[in-house]
């Protein structure tokens, strides 16, 4: 195990400057393929297909800065940004995909996921809330599920957010002493540190069995908040354009004088 991750390079970096740059012209694109998909401009095309993106990783690897990046350059009218944490007693009664289909965007929507399905095949796995037989067939399920997604026309996007376990315990401690910050560090985040090793087992085997060609993951170096930032957003601007060209919809050009506006 350990392999996948291993080969990331968390070195990577941006500055100051180069993530204001390409994430000033990255999000530019990305508010007009999302007008675009939503049928805002470019109305011969109509909807566009339904845009997911699902967002897992480490605690503290930055998916809530990654997140409001992707987002705040849109119209809060035109993107749903969902959270999910453990199963309510009632939610345990379904299946464990029930409770995701609410939060799923139909045609001409887009859907933002904090945490997901795939918390049947780490947390609850590592943490024993699952049963072995039932997080193994959890796989088969994921798929089906997502195979379905796509099929149906969905761009599906999967982000796994990597760093380091030292990288993870600086910012672990900044987040103790911030007070602004404080609610997002819980002593659940301090045990599963202690089981980083069967963490590193489960998130291995979920990204050898749940990479598919319809539903790929994107693994990003989050050692760097900007080099991860960027990455997210660039990456999902890539995943909307192939998803419309394969779909058999014209890709919209950006219009003449559309220029990135870059702040000081």
């Amino acid at each position: 195990m350990g392999e996948r991750l291993d080969e990331l390079d968390l070195s990577l970096r941006l500055s100051r400057s180069e993530e204001a740059e390409r994430l000033a012209a990255a999000q530019t694109r990305l508010v007009w393929l999302r007008l675009s998909l939503g049928g805002q401009v470019g109305a011969a095309q109509g909807l566009g297909p339904p845009l997911c993106v699902v967002f897992e990783g480490w605690d503290a690897s930055g998916k809530g800065g990654c997140i409001y990046r992707l987002v705040s350059p849109l119209d809060p009218r035109h993107v749903r940004v969902a959270s999910f944490a453990a199963p309510t007693y009632d939610e345990k009664r379904h299946h464990f995909l029930w409770r995701f289909w609410p939060m799923l965007p139909g045609w001409g929507g887009m859907a933002v996921l904090d945490r997901s399905w795939y918390g049947r095949v780490l947390v609850e796995r590592v943490e024993g809330f699952a049963t072995e037989t039932q997080w193994r067939r959890a796989y088969q399920e994921i798929c089906e599920f997502e195979r379905t997604l796509v099929d149906e026309g969905m761009i599906l996007v999967k982000f796994w957010l990597h760093l380091s376990e030292h990288e993870q315990l600086k910012r672990f401690e900044r987040r103790q002493h911030d007070p602004l910050k404080q609610w997002k560090l819980t002593d659940e985040d301090w045990r599963n540190r202690e089981k980083r090793a069967g963490y590193e087992a489960a998130v291995e085997e979920m990204l050898d069995r749940t990479d598919t060609p319809y539903a790929p993951w994107s693994l990003v170096e989050g050692e760097s908040k900007r080099w991860a930032r960027v990455t997210v957003v660039e990456t999902v601007i890539r995943a909307i354009e192939e998803g419309l060209r394969s779909r058999g919809f014209e890709v919209p050009a950006q219009p003449a004088g559309l220029e990135p506006k870059l702040h000081s």
